[in-house]
């Protein structure tokens, strides 16, 4: 996991592709919030369209590359709960905090995704990471 968290951490803004309620891929940029008792934790707020399609499908992946070429592919069902200490620990982000003002905004939603699966690769010849 220490892996995956820096790889996410060290290239801020991921990818996360949904289902769309209409049957449609849909995908958006996304920023990874923290790991916290082994979970991987996002947020988003409930009046957003990807809310709704997650809401409606849960499983969703995860991609983004570094500079250097490698990426990570990520793929996990989310579950949304309201953990109080995630969401304080996700206003330590400037964007994030900007947009909700604190951790008890009635819109705010933060998720992890249950058993997440990916891999990590590149363009080296060597054996992809896989968790």
């Amino acid at each position: 996991m220490k892996k995956v968290v820096e790889f996410l951490e060290v290239n801020p803004v991921q990818y996360l592709a949904t289902v769309g309620r209409d049957g449609k891929a849909k995908c958006r940029p996304f920023m990874f919030a923290l790991e916290q008792d082994g979970k991987l934790w996002f947020c988003t707020n409930s009046t957003k369209e990807v809310y709704k399609d997650m809401q409606e499908n849960p499983n969703v992946e995860i991609s983004v590359s570094s500079p250097e070429f490698a990426w990570i592919r990520l793929s996990g069902k989310v579950v949304f709960e309201n953990n109080m200490a995630v969401k304080e620990a996700c206003m330590n982000n400037p964007i994030v905090k900007s947009q909700y003002g604190n951790a008890d905004n009635p819109i705010f939603e933060v998720f992890y995704l249950e058993e997440p699966h990916g891999v990590i690769a590149d363009f080296s010849g060597n054996p992809p990471y896989e968790f």
